[in-house]
């Protein structure tokens, strides 16, 4: 097979190639290419396999369905001459794999499908069209999937189950399910750090400031499935190291008119309510949802008692589906979230501060199925992100606003192609940024002049990568690629981003050895300081260095061992970073500015246990880290206060030991309980007193609920069942210190119905 490229596509690939034309041409012909062609949905994989008899004699003309587990979606075709079959354009999630043939008996495999795994099956058809359909165990590649990466995949009855996990601020989702993964002074935290990358069907959000927002990306409600990744990236991803979490939404083809209702009630005036309507056709599906939810506890408090901490906040999601033809699908997906923050006071202290925060994104996507062997995808993207630090004028001793928006538009295109034993990636993708932002500091207690200074930074990024991975044999793959990446801002620079994985199924077994070498570039916030603002830190012993990207060399071994259904899966990595970010104040401020640290080495050892659901039972899971995280050298850029470079230092969200242990099972009467305990050994203490790290700290949260019919449903839910309420994280962010939060009880009802 060959593809001819002329004109803007030609232009385009040399674009790719060199990066070297940075223009907003170069860029926008990258992202238009292929106009003139034709797509089908954002992030998807492709399903292969060989259909064969008792005698491994190729079976033409059967056929085969592939349809989602938890939804209507399904496809099919008819195996070749040689007994193949493939679906190259799969959205991520659970299959059911189904062939039938009139001389044969049907026979059905479970799949699952992931960014970095193509399963390849093979299914043999029994010369019996009398029996009953069966499950085939045959070698599959989804059962486990056989990637260098380390790939949590959490589906919605995970996020049913799991304790708050379906709340609109709470991370459960992630931080149940993945080792190394806890939220600490209000922001998510995986292998030690906190820029990871948020998508929606492989298409990423960008974002380049650092912890400056409180809010999610996404409701959890309107999650189908969550791929959480977690280092050993192909070249197609991985710029914001620590983590990718791929969404793929709900669509509407798990619905037929169906509208669901969801409120909620509980202690601290908590309430999370939801409306969402979805249907489908044989070619169009939609989906849509709002929500709103308040409570009189929202951000960690930096005392043990709860004031002025209340919040709030409204969404609209929406997602639309359009395929006209078998070969192409349009796919529209819209986000606009509100949330509202008080920020919590000590005891006697004058102030009332809010954070004010908006995140509105839109994706549009289009995929070409070109034939049985290359697909192309093509996605434009909006995103603006808001976070306002309003302070009241009469806050004592200083009034602190802080008022940022960035507004990024770009797009990304990939083409993937098989080509014998070979998968192929190559894309292009990029945005160009513009942010506002103003500070404006009053100093109540006389000490210094009031301060304001408004900025309007720009910045660009283009990226360009080629992925390859490589089935030498049955047991042997090797990923190799590389990523380009230019970015314009205060500085310009470019990065090349080798990457090499290797995977070894041991035969007998069916266990998965993987490790891999790699390095990332993460391009900087474009914030500048100059002016007033500067004079003030310039009094405070501050000064503002140029910021320049993170570059981090990772490299990663793990094992996965597939045992009677059960998943256990354990790695080491090692994590050394350049230029690693973090953020500090000025003063006694709330003006919190990025900064890089000359270095940064995190390492751990992680693992995870899955279990099989028993039968009618339910489904349990483990995971745990053991981690440093420790950061080294001086400040060398953002805002600085010039020290001389120091030893290794334990970063302030180090934690050595983190657990999480969950349960669901399913009681008589279609009820069902879930259980999960979360335990951490302490984070870094950095108030330089003895002992190094703050006490341990542990959680128990129940749930359990009942369904009545197949419309409504009803849950109890209990966080922090033992109110084990302490101080957790002594560093100064968003108020103070924080001490985690008290015992929540809130009460759910659910309620399905047709229109």
């Amino acid at each position: 097979m060959s593809i001819a490229l002329r004109g803007p596509a030609k232009t385009a690939l040399r674009c790719l190639v060199s990066l070297r034309e940075t223009s907003a041409a170069c860029l926008l012909l990258s992202i238009l290419f292929l106009l003139p062609a034709q797509l089908h949905a954002a992030d998807v994989s492709d399903v292969r396999g060989v259909v064969h008899d008792s005698q491994h004699i190729p079976i033409a003309q059967a056929l085969v369905a592939l349809k989602a587990a938890a939804s209507e979606w399904v496809q099919t075709v008819t195996t070749d001459s040689r007994g193949e079959f493939s679906f190259m354009t799969v959205p991520l999630g659970d299959y059911l794999l189904t062939v039938t043939h009139a001389d044969f008996g049907a026979a059905s495999q479970v799949v699952t499908v992931t960014s970095g795994s193509s399963p390849i099956a093979h299914i043999q058809l029994a010369k019996a069209p009398a029996l009953a359909p069966v499950t085939v165990t045959a070698a599959m590649d989804t059962a486990v999937p056989n990637t260098a990466t380390p790939t949590t995949l959490v589906s919605r009855e995970d996020i049913e189950r799991t304790p708050g996990a379906q709340q609109t601020n709470n991370l459960a989702i992630i931080t149940n399910f993945v080792p190394g993964a806890y939220v600490v002074h209000d922001q998510l935290h995986v292998r030690g750090g906190h820029q990871t990358t948020w998508e929606v069907d492989g298409v990423e959000i960008p974002n380049t400031n650092i912890a400056s927002n409180l809010g999610p990306q996404i409701d959890p409600k309107d999650i189908d499935y969550l791929e959480i990744e977690r280092g050993s990236y192909a070249a197609d991803e991985g710029d914001r190291t620590y983590g990718v979490f791929n969404v793929v939404p709900r669509t509407g083809f798990e619905r037929d008119n169906q509208a669901q209702v969801i409120a909620s009630g509980g202690n601290y005036g908590e309430t999370n309510d939801y409306l969402s309507v979805g249907s489908h056709s044989e070619r169009f599906a939609y989906y849509a949802s709002v929500s709103g939810n308040r409570s009189d506890l929202g951000i960690q408090t930096p005392v043990g008692q709860i004031i002025h901490d209340s919040e709030d906040g409204y969404a609209a999601f929406s997602t639309l589906i359009f395929n006209p033809t078998p070969d192409d699908q349009f796919r529209a997906v819209f986000s606009a979230r509100r949330d509202n923050y008080d920020i919590p006071n000590t005891p006697g202290q004058i102030a009332d501060d809010l954070q004010r925060e908006t995140d509105v994104f839109a994706i549009l996507s289009w995929v070409r199925k070109l034939n049985a062997d290359a697909a192309l995808t093509t996605s434009f993207f909006f995103h603006q992100n808001r976070a306002d630090l309003n302070g009241s004028p009469n806050d004592y001793p200083i009034s602190t606003t802080d008022q940022r928006s960035s507004s990024y538009v770009g797009g990304q295109e990939a083409l993937r192609w098989h080509v014998t034993r070979n998968d192929i990636q190559v894309g292009v993708t990029g945005f160009s940024q513009q942010d506002h932002e103003s500070f404006n500091v009053i100093f109540n207690d006389g000490s210094n002049a009031p301060v304001y200074e408004a900025q309007r930074p720009t910045g660009s990024l283009v990226a360009g990568y080629v992925q390859d991975i490589f089935k030498a044999t049955d047991w042997l793959q090797i990923a190799g690629g590389v990523r380009q990446t230019h970015f314009a801002g205060a500085l310009t620079e470019d990065a090349t981003s080798p990457r090499i994985g290797s995977t070894v199924r041991l035969p007998g077994v069916n266990w998965i050895l993987r490790g891999f070498w790699g390095k990332y570039y993460q391009a900087p916030p474009v914030t500048t300081l100059g002016g007033p603002l500067l004079e003030y830190a310039q009094n405070s012993n501050l000064g503002f260095l140029p910021l320049r990207g993170e570059r981090d060399e990772e490299w990663q071994a793990g094992l996965t061992i597939p045992v009677n259904g059960w998943i256990i899966d354990a790695d080491h990595f090692h994590t050394q970073a350049k230029n690693f970010f973090d953020h500090n104040n000025i003063g006694n401020s709330n003006v919190f500015l990025p900064l890089t640290i000359d270095g940064a080495l995190i390492q751990g050892n992680e693992l995870t246990i899955r279990s099989p659901k028993f039968w009618s039972v339910g489904q349990a899971h483990v995971t745990y880290s053991n981690q440093t995280a420790d950061g080294f050298g001086a400040i060398n850029g953002g805002l600085t206060d010039f020290s001389p470079p120091a030893g290794f230092f334990a970063l302030d969200h180090d934690q050595r030991n983190t657990a999480n242990i969950g349960f669901d099972a399913n009681l008589p009467w279609r009820a069902y309980a879930s259980a999960s305990v979360y335990v951490g050994s302490g984070f870094s203490n950095g108030s330089g007193e003895p002992p190094s790290h703050l006490p341990g700290h542990a959680e128990l949260n129940l749930s359990a609920g009942k369904a009545f019919g197949n419309s409504l449903s009803v849950s109890l839910t209990a966080l922090n069942v033992t109110n084990r309420h302490l101080l957790v994280d002594n560093s100064l962010t968003f108020g103070g210190v924080h001490w985690n939060d008290p015992r929540q009880v809130y009460a759910q009802i659910d309620y399905k119905f047709g229109y």
